[in-house]
Parts: C-alpha cells; structure tokens; sequence
C-alpha cells in the first residue's frame, strides 16, 4: 500500500458513505498476540486451472505477461494447480509439435491432424456432466509452464491421468514434467475426484476406496520407478472424509500432503443455491474441518484445499460472479487457515462464472470480484493467526474477524481482518489489544450491493490491466490505549494495520 493517500478516517468515511450509522450493530474484537494460533504460509493462495488449459502452450507461458501480472498480484510465493475433471481425459502426446502455419482459434473444432497444438484456447471449470473432450499436452506446454511458473515465482500441482490413462504413460509424462519442474514442483496428484469416477463413467458404480487404493499403489509405484524422487498429495476427493482418512492411513509416508475439494453450493439449477445461503455458515465445511483434524492427529500431514469455489459445475451467475464471492471467498481462506490448512486453490478459467481471473491470451484479462477478496488476504500477509475474540456476535452472526501477526515490517506487525457478510446490518467494531500503537490504517473491501458484478474496489481502487493495483485511499485511525474503532457497512469488509513506531 506504498504510496496511498491518508486521509482521517472520520472524513472519509463521511464523504464515502461510510459514516458510523447510529443503528450500527456495537461490536469488540479483542486481539492478544501472546495467544498465537496456526500459521498462514506465505503460499497458502492458490489458482486451480483445468489440465485442458495446456492444450494451448501459449497460455501458461512467461510471453502472457498480462496473466503474469494478475497472479503475481496475490504473491510472490503461492500454488497453481493444474488438474480438475479434464484432467481424466487429457493425454500426454511427446512427439506433438507445433505447425508453424497453425491458426488460433477460440475453441478447438477439427483435432484431425494430431501434430498441430491449437492455439488461444479458452478453457473454463468443467462442469463434470460428462467425458471431457480430450486434449493433447505436449513437452512445449511444460516448458513453457515453467517459464510461466518462474517468472511468478510461484510454485506447482500437477495433475495427472489416471482415470483413462496408462500408469507407464502417467510415468512418462511425470518424468519430463519432474525433471523440467525441478524444485517448482511440490506435488503430483494423480487423479481428480475419484470419489465422483461413477459419474462420468471412468468406473462402475460400486467403485469403492479400496479399488481405488490399488490402482492409486499402482500408478505411484509405476511412476517412482521412472521419476524416483516424485512428490505426490493426494487423495484429491471432492468431499469424501470416508476416504480421506484411510487414505491418509494408508499412504502418510508417500504423500507430501493431503488434499481435497470443497464447494460450497450447488447445482446452479437448484432456486435454493443464493447468495444469502452462500455467506451463512456451512455444515458441510464444518465436517470437511472434521475431516481434516482427523487426518492431522492421526497421520501428521498438512491439508490443502486443492480444488475450492462457490458453486459446483462451474458456478452459478448472480452469485459466483459477484461481490458476495469476494466476501465469501476471503473469510473462507481464514476459517480454513484457522483450522489448521496450509493453503487453498480457486478452481477457474477462461470466462467461467466463479473464475478469480477470466479472459484469454488475444482479448486480455479482468480482475473478477473473488480476486478482490484473494487480494484483501494478499494485503494482509503471510505470518501467525492470534487469538481475535468478538464480543456482540449474537447481534450480527454473520460478521467473522481474525487476528494476524505480519512477517512484514515489524513496525506493521499486528493486523485485523474483519467481515460484515450482512446485507442489511451496518456495524461497529471497536479493536483492542494493539498497546504500543500509535495509529492504525484501514483498507476497505466494498461494493454497492451484494450482487454487484462490476463495481467492486479494495481501498477504493480496482483491479486494472495485469492486476495493477494500489489503494487511492486508506483510512487513517486514531488509536488510544491499544484501541482503534471501525464502521462497516452492511456486506464489507475491512483490513485494519496497527502502526507501532515510525512515521506516518
């Protein structure tokens, strides 16, 4: 936030319409560092993309410098993932080249000729109602996704074939995307949602975990053989704890760590599947937590969302693509955080409801609302989650705050993270526990409504072309004995940073 204009906080709030309501709801947060809770790794954010997106090697490539921008805007440390449901379909095709008369194209329509790789394709989350079309993945789209990957400074999941697949062609394919990845590479998995192979028909219906084991046992000793020091994760379900914790009984010492799928809703077509529900607390989750602990007690792994976003089948318009997500999408990243999760990977692509980034490489990229809500946990930082207790909650269930202990500067060590996901409850949250502060700073996540698609600022800027970014205005708080005060409105939310030392 170099560079921002500080402006009193009362002023601007008047001016933006964020003046303290008199029927804002009163709420507390106190926050006490010496209570320190898990840590948030600073690759904790992730982007999952479907393995079809390789078909076009330009994509995930250095020369995409506009995509380059957006993700490194959320961090110079974080996770792509490449898998998803076409991840079962796509093939590994070494001796695939490019045909220098090749014509881009939006969509693949005519794979006749085997030799040509298509170009400007535009790949978004499958739905998973049926077989994907299958695509050819090619040694040129692995270089160039490490091109891609060093020059974000990010690191890699890669997914590979094991529904429709050979596991000595998984092992081919491991192999030169092991020894092009080198280090970039944390982990293969090597399925997607196996709990789910029924659906598509890649197994019969009694498809159970221990089938799944074996064939699992199989693939991975195939591929040690070829690529001896291969990392895996797994078991990659789409939300099965049933077999989340005998696999990681099972496997604890061949996986790196443990993954799984969350979504919050779904299907679309169901009337019920809103934005309300969206931002309510979710049992489902709450067991996927369970789930999680389970495993962790029992094996010592770390768990990462591999695969996560609104609603399942790709989303659903009116409420994936709006500022409700960004809320949502936020908040979910500290819950999982506070469960002890290691990071997190938004499904997306192409121009998909929920997608964090939606574009191609010819028409250029946009900033959509969950990227906002990524973005506001970027601002925040990796470091220690501390204690954040919240008084007056029975008043305003849906406002969740969390407390952070910065790896950055130390002068900006403590911060507060606090999310109003009412849609017609304004509040006020007064902070304690920042003795020693002199001031503290606040960056805003807003909207006009909770169904808005377009309008969405962090510090009342916008995202603009290669995730270019920086607050045209953060608050300046007054703080006395440790205290700073704060007015959300209804659906917002706000990064406050207390300043200890040092000049504004």
């Amino acid at each position: 936030m170099q560079g921002s204009a500080l402006a009193s906080g009362a002023a601007v709030c008047a001016r933006l319409g964020w003046a303290q309501d008199v029927s804002a709801v009163p709420l507390r947060l106190t926050l006490d560092p010496h209570q320190r809770g898990n840590p948030i790794p600073a690759d904790f954010t992730g982007l999952s993309y479907e393995t079809a997106q390789l078909a076009d090697p330009d994509f995930f490539s250095a020369t995409n410098t506009e995509l380059v921008g957006f993700v490194r805007r959320l961090g110079r440390s974080g996770v792509l993932r490449i898998g998803g449901n076409t991840s079962e379909y796509c093939t590994w095709s070494p001796e695939t080249v490019r045909q220098a008369d090749a014509t881009p194209t939006e969509d693949v329509r005519n794979d006749a000729q085997a030799n040509v790789i298509p170009q400007a394709l535009a790949v978004g989350p499958d739905t998973g109602h049926g077989p994907a079309k299958a695509r050819k993945i090619t040694p040129q789209a692995v270089r160039n996704l490490r091109g891609f990957i060093d020059t974000t400074e990010w690191k890699l999941i890669y997914g590979l074939n094991m529904g429709t697949e050979s596991a000595e062609t998984a092992a081919a394919e491991a192999d030169y995307v092991m020894r092009t990845m080198g280090d970039k590479l944390i982990a293969f998995q090597l399925c997607n949602e196996p709990d789910l192979f029924y659906r598509n028909g890649l197994r019969k219906s009694d498809y159970n975990f221990a089938q799944f084991a074996q064939e699992w046992q199989h693939f991975y000793e195939v591929i040690r053989q070829k690529a001896p020091n291969a990392p895996f994760a797994g078991p990659d379900t789409a939300f099965n704890n049933e077999w989340l914790v005998p696999f990681a009984k099972q496997f604890k010492s061949e996986v790196a760590f443990l993954s799984q799928h969350y979504y919050a809703e779904g299907p679309p077509t169901d009337p019920s599947m809103t934005i309300e529900r969206l931002l309510r607390p979710n049992p489902k989750l709450v067991q996927e937590f369970e789930g999680m602990a389970q495993t962790k007690a029992e094996s010592n792994l770390p768990f990462r969302l591999a695969e996560t976003n609104s609603c399942y089948q790709g989303g659903k318009a009116g409420v994936s693509d709006t500022f409700a997500s960004a809320l949502w999408g936020a908040d979910l990243m500290y819950q999982l955080a506070s469960a002890g999760g290691v990071g997190i990977n938004f499904h997306g692509g192409g121009y998909g409801v929920y997608t964090p980034i939606a574009g191609t490489v010819a028409s250029g990229f946009v900033a959509r609302p969950i990227f906002y809500g990524m973005l506001l946990f970027a601002e925040a930082g990796a470091g220690h989650l501390i204690e954040a207790r919240l008084e007056g909650q029975e008043n305003a269930p849906l406002v969740t705050a969390y407390g952070v202990l910065s790896d950055a500067d130390p002068a900006e060590r403590m911060r507060a993270v606090v999310f109003n996901k009412h849609a017609d409850r304004p509040v006020h949250v007064r902070i304690e526990g920042a003795e020693g502060a002199g001031w503290a700073r606040a960056l805003r996540l807003s909207a006009p409504r909770l169904d808005d698609t377009q309008d969405v600022t962090l510090g009342s800027n916008p995202v603009g072309a290669s995730g270019g970014w920086d607050a045209a205005r953060a608050e300046e708080l007054p703080v006395h004995d440790g205290a700073a005060s704060i007015g959300l409105p209804a659906g917002s939310a706000a990064l406050v940073t207390f300043h200890f030392g040092g000049s504004k």
